[in-house]
């Protein structure tokens, strides 16, 4: 179910309802709730694939459970590693393995062995990259004593499949979103008239700015290999999607933390104007902060993190950007994203060592992280390739779309960017019912209604 949907305008107010006024005075019957309506969200796009959540669910309760009172370490971490294997072992089938099987065939073949293994056809499940991560960072700070373990099935199910982060995020770890799950909650007016201005402009970065956007980059990339270019549509597709993205996925932010509002439940913030960043440290402490969280949490601290010599230092944050590169797609473009990243992180932290925060740095930054989105839009590692080989060779062509199209765009970005300029300085509006009114409005004028999905849930 997409939020920008008639089908979820129709889903929450029930479930608020239902929420607040049916349940309010049992906490079971609370998160009972929550279990049902996020199966019911999750099981709109396809139903089969619950299997997976229900299973992740209670493997993971289960070695929770048993590691309660277990003191043997050698049974401690054959739980452990059973929760890492089982849950990356799904991700791993459904995402990588005909990535893996297309290059173990090609490494074969550029020996000169003719292999011919069976590929699958695989649907993707929506969210499994974030709920996967989720469960694991119970299972793992559980066996690291951080976390009590719950003996609340109904309360844990609820934290794995909370319907507003679900499928895209925030990845909330079990330590700060289980503990308010099996919390008695009442509603707060403050939280709600927040929520619901966070769902406002929310949809409004998504059906306003993104999904207007849309088209101009969905022209550009519709090319599978490119043998000339034209130079203005490319320079406006590079940072047309790097508003897109961003405006796609931090909307999509914006509304689960605005909706888990309304049910009292407090989502973790995961983009902070990241383009308003002065170099790349800090573009990665604004963006998708969750998973950056994630990652140095239970992948770079214990690798050791950087606390032995500058040589693992550096190893481990290679080992991060490589990994966040493949979490988000089957594919090389992506490794090429995450190690142009790594090469700008390492430049800038340790040999030029960035201390400005000018105009200057600031657009230093947001053009480099734009460049840096080319491999990680373009369809396959093939059209990438072809789009670097085909530029020496482009000329200036002049805009390739219509006047009226580039007046309005321009006019929403300038108003966009002014908006986020002015939120950069407070943490909300104050008269928040009149700048809900003012979005509700602009959306319902220029939004772009065509129900399309959120980039992230290819991820």
């Amino acid at each position: 179910m997409l939020f920008n949907s008639l089908d979820f305008a129709v889903f929450l107010p029930i479930v608020f309802v239902l929420y607040w006024f049916v349940t309010k005075h049992n906490l079971k019957l609370q998160n009972a709730l929550i279990v049902a309506s996020s199966y019911v969200f999750y099981g709109w796009w396809d139903w089969r694939f619950l299997s997976l959540i229900i299973f992740s669910t209670f493997l993971d309760y289960s070695i929770g459970c048993r590691l309660k009172n277990e003191e043997n370490q050698k049974i401690r971490k054959t739980l452990l590693w059973t929760s890492i294997i089982v849950n990356l072992g799904f991700l791993g089938v459904f995402k990588y393995y005909n990535f893996f099987l297309e290059n173990f065939i090609a490494a074969f073949s550029f020996f000169g062995q003719d292999i011919q293994p069976n590929s699958l056809n695989i649907i993707l499940p929506v969210g499994i990259s974030f709920y996967t991560f989720q469960t694991l960072s119970y299972t793992i700070d559980v066996y690291k004593k951080k976390l009590e373990p719950t003996e609340d099935l109904v309360a844990f199910s609820a934290f794995v499949c909370f319907f507003p982060q679900l499928v895209a995020g925030p990845i909330e770890k079990a330590i700060i979103l289980l503990p308010q799950i099996e919390s008695k909650r009442s509603f707060d007016f403050n939280h709600g008239k927040s929520g619901i201005w966070l769902v406002t402009y929310g949809m409004f970065k998504k059906i306003v700015i993104a999904d207007n956007l849309a088209p101009i980059i969905d022209k550009f990339y519709a090319t599978p290999s490119f043998s000339v270019v034209n130079l203005t549509e490319f320079i406006v597709s590079i940072f047309a999607y790097s508003i897109q993205i961003y405006c796609d996925f931090s909307g999509y932010s914006d509304i689960a933390i605005g909706v888990a509002l309304l049910f009292g439940i407090k989502l973790s913030t995961n983009f902070k104007q990241p383009y308003f960043s002065s170099n790349a440290v800090e573009f990665w402490h604004r963006w998708h902060i969750s998973l950056s969280t994630w990652f140095r949490d239970y992948v770079f601290i214990p690798l050791g993190g950087s606390k032995e010599g500058l040589t693992k230092n550096v190893r481990n944050i290679l080992i991060v950007f490589l990994v966040s590169g493949l979490w988000h797609g089957a594919e090389w473009t992506f490794v090429i994203w995450g190690v142009g990243h790594f090469i700008y992180y390492f430049f800038d932290r340790f040999i030029i060592k960035n201390k400005s925060s000018s105009l200057i740095s600031k657009l230093l930054c947001f053009v480099l992280v734009s460049i840096l989105w080319i491999p990680f839009r373009a369809t396959d590692t093939s059209q990438f390739l072809s789009l670097l080989l085909a530029l020496p060779e482009s000329s200036m062509f002049g805009i390739p779309f219509g006047k009226f199209v580039m007046i309005k765009l321009l006019f929403l970005l300038a108003a966009f960017i002014s908006y986020e300029i002015y939120l950069s300085k407070k943490e909300s509006p104050e008269n928040l019912i009149f700048h809900t009114t003012f979005l509700i409005i602009i959306s319902s004028i220029f939004g772009n209604f065509s129900h399309n999905a959120f980039v992230y849930f290819q991820f």
